[in-house]
């Protein structure tokens, strides 16, 4: 309880502090307008031009075309930009600091730093046009969803947020902090998630549900950024997973597995999981066995150029550079292989590896290892919600959904690279970027 409260202080406080503040919002009219030049429509697969967006409250009640402005509301003048969805990244880690050469890292900051810290980094995600999330694990637990509750109250900007809570992982396993000195003690909320054996898995999924997680993050493998372990290495048994992925479904709700190794993937998949974060190894097997399951792809295949020259040059531990060689050319080697077999992919980057705003670095990678660009965004839109249970709610531009919705100059579909720099984003009928349009010449 101690923590919460220093966490909602913190968090609370932030309105305050002018490095983290944006621009205040306008307050949201009952009726509004987007004048949108192009329209994607990423459930349809279609580009419509010179749209009239209809906007009551936080939700789109309506798309026609232009025929003139409205007078029962403003209008949003749009019309020199191409306006889609906003883009949701399935796979961030937005509560801990950005990983460094120091594996002692999250031990250097108090629960209301990281709460800061977490701020932070929400705000820049919206800012890149995410404005959704789905957070799958702090060091910290429960962190992410004091900043879930915190954005949603309107404390901070950021994205909607579903969040994980804490790993679940076995001891020394790849949701440890490892590689410290053995006697030093790693605080308890740190380790709410390790779990012995099926009964404690039982009890710690149960607890981790129980304290506000949205969904369990299961660690069946080892990881490439925990060191001591490896990441073709199964690490959560079978069983174990089945007991998660059961408290999960008793609560409406699912599991999701990160796993490298071919066989952690395949264990996973059998288990019952709805979703692998990374695949790296995965083998034609598993994406036969993730076809005929219909379980999700998440794989995060532009961050292994990222480690590979910003740790290289700060030096990052050698076992991590190692391993990251051995699993990037496979992971995007097995993506390709898993977007022709027709594998259900959702977007997911791993942010907070890389720094927070760069989520849509990735999207030109999709497209380079076999999407079109259609493909990519519908994996950051509609493939995103439709994983999450959401797909009625966000990553959609029609009629019922969320007016959550970004601009961009020029046309995505021809350079999807383009959405590195968006010009306009909302979020609930909310603009929170507005970036004038350079002066034609």
């Amino acid at each position: 309880m101690m923590l919460r409260s220093t966490l909602a202080a913190a968090l609370a406080a932030l309105t305050a502090v002018p490095a983290l503040a944006v621009e205040a919002p306008k307050p949201t009219p009952k009726v509004s307008y987007v004048h949108a030049g192009r329209l994607i429509d990423p459930v349809a697969g279609k580009v419509a031009t010179d749209r009239l967006i209809r906007i009551e409250g936080e939700r789109i009640v309506a798309v026609t075309a232009w025929t003139g402005a409205p007078t029962d509301g403003p209008v949003l003048d749009w019309s020199a930009l191409t306006v889609l969805p906003g883009l949701i990244d399935m796979h961030t880690h937005i509560v801990d600091q950005e990983q460094t050469e120091n594996i002692a890292e999250p031990l250097l900051t108090t629960a209301a730093e990281q709460a800061y810290i977490g701020a932070a980094h929400a705000r820049s995600t919206l800012m890149a046009g995410f404005t959704s999330v789905r957070d799958v694990g702090t060091w910290r637990a429960f962190g992410d969803v004091a900043l879930r509750d915190a954005i949603d109250k309107g404390l901070v900007p950021g994205p909607r947020m579903s969040v994980a809570g804490a790993y679940v992982t076995t001891p020394g396993g790849g949701g440890e902090v490892t590689g410290i000195a053995a006697d030093v003690v790693i605080p308890a909320e740190m380790r709410r998630g390790v779990v012995e054996d099926v009964a404690d898995t039982h009890r710690k999924t149960r607890d981790i549900l129980v304290h506000g997680a949205d969904f369990l993050k299961l660690i069946a493998t080892g990881a490439v950024l925990t060191v001591g372990t490896e990441p073709g290495q199964l690490e959560l048994s079978k069983e174990e997973i089945e007991a998660a992925v059961e408290e999960a479904a008793k609560r409406g709700t699912y599991a999701t597995a990160h796993a490298h190794g071919a066989e952690g993937i395949k264990v996973a998949v059998r288990a019952g999981v709805r979703s692998i974060e990374h695949g790296s190894l995965i083998d034609d097997e598993g994406i036969a066995l993730m076809k005929a399951r219909g379980t999700w792809l998440v794989a995060d295949i532009y961050n292994g150029d990222y480690i590979d020259e910003i740790g290289t040059k700060n030096g990052w531990p050698a076992e991590t550079l190692r391993k990251n060689r051995e699993t990037t050319d496979a992971q995007r080697d097995g993506f390709r292989k898993a977007v022709k077999a027709g594998v259900k992919i959702a977007y997911g980057t791993d942010a907070g590896v890389y720094p927070h705003g760069w989520n849509a670095r990735q999207l030109p990678y999709m497209v380079r290892y076999g999407m079109t660009p259609m493909q990519a965004i519908q994996s950051a839109t509609t493939s995103a919600a439709a994983l999450m249970g959401k797909d009625k709610d966000v990553g959609c531009d029609q009629a019922g959904c969320y007016a959550d919705l970004i601009a961009v100059a020029g046309d995505p579909l021809a350079d999807v690279g383009l959405l590195q720099d968006v010009a306009k984003v909302m979020k609930g009928g909310v603009v929170y970027k507005d970036v004038p349009l350079a002066p034609k010449n």
